[in-house]
């Protein structure tokens, strides 16, 4: 059963009064307080719309409320069931810092059509739309996927543009790609928008590769499913506290792969405002009693996908 397409507006509300909460907080140096502007503006948000929402993917566990937690329910506790996927403030250190790209997400589905990810790192490979289907593997050495990958546009691999968070841990996965000339666009934090670069023309990127959140991997999925693009990931466990977490959340074989039907079932909306101003979409504008804002939003079943700007009232 589809969602309703006239929720679309309301949850695009939710995140761009998420967005302006964090705005507050621009070259503060103040992420904690910056996340908590975003996560109150979000919360009275979303429990002004008519449904009876779960927040699947959050900020945490019940006892770190006041974030929007996992289990959390909001809504009207009237209405349809959904299943809500938030990151209030994706990018902590781009609004403490006054860096481009921090966005506020959320992904909405019916209930139960949201993979429930753990917060904590994920594997993930994610490509733009019209290849064959579930052309890349994790299982697979970067090179080998370097080349299908070259193959299905048929380019050589250094015309070829790789988005990669600039963590020690990539280290091999850098070499790798520059071994092979292929052009690196690194990214200093900003999972979710690292992942739709891939989706974005503009970007030039052709892949994402490597380890970053499990609740952005979720939201980015979200978005890649409403734009035919592909994504694959797996949980990483660092300790056995994690993997006990992720068998309480009914993850049954922890090195499973996941590709984009199993991570977002069926129908989806996705939201996603700008705090500062980024390659998606631009940031947040203060005049006098009223906010800018700048919003993608994508809508599954009615083929949603645009770039809307809004002049709310603070």
């Amino acid at each position: 059963m589809n969602i309703d397409k006239n929720l679309i507006n309301q949850f695009a509300l939710a995140t761009e009064r998420g967005a302006y909460g964090a705005s507050l907080f621009i070259g503060k140096q103040n992420k904690i307080a910056a996340d908590q502007g975003a996560v109150d503006e979000m919360r009275k948000q979303l429990n002004k719309i008519n449904m009876k929402g779960k927040i699947v993917i959050g900020e945490g566990e019940l006892d770190e409320a006041p974030m929007l937690y996992i289990n959390e329910k909001v809504g009207t506790n009237s209405g349809d069931e959904f299943d809500i996927a938030v990151d209030p403030l994706e990018g902590t250190n781009f609004v403490a810092y006054n860096k481009p790209d921090a966005l506020s997400v959320l992904a909405v589905a019916r209930k139960g059509n949201l993979l429930n990810a753990p917060d904590i790192y994920m594997e993930k490979i994610a490509i733009g739309p019209s290849y064959p289907k579930n052309l890349l593997d994790l299982d697979n050495s970067v090179k080998k996927n370097i080349y299908l990958l070259s193959e299905a546009k048929n380019i050589t691999p250094d015309k070829l543009r790789v988005c990669v968070l600039n963590r020690p841990r990539h280290n091999l996965i850098i070499k790798e790609l520059l071994s092979l000339n292929v052009k690196i666009s690194f990214i200093t934090d900003g999972d979710v928008s690292g992942v739709l670069s891939v989706a974005n023309q503009k970007s030039q990127i052709d892949m994402y590769i490597g380890t970053g959140g499990g609740p952005e991997g979720v939201l980015a999925a979200a978005a890649l499913s409403c734009l035919n693009c592909q994504i694959q990931t797996r949980l990483v466990f660092q300790n056995d506290n994690e993997k006990k977490r992720a068998k309480s959340f009914g993850i049954k074989d922890l090195n499973r792969k996941y590709n984009m039907d199993e991570m977002v079932k069926g129908d989806v909306i996705f939201s996603a405002t700008g705090i500062t101003d980024g390659t998606i979409v631009k940031g947040i504008k203060i005049d006098k009693k009223f906010f800018l804002s700048e919003t993608f939003i994508l809508h599954k079943s009615s083929n949603t996908n645009k770039i809307i700007q809004n002049k709310i009232k603070i």
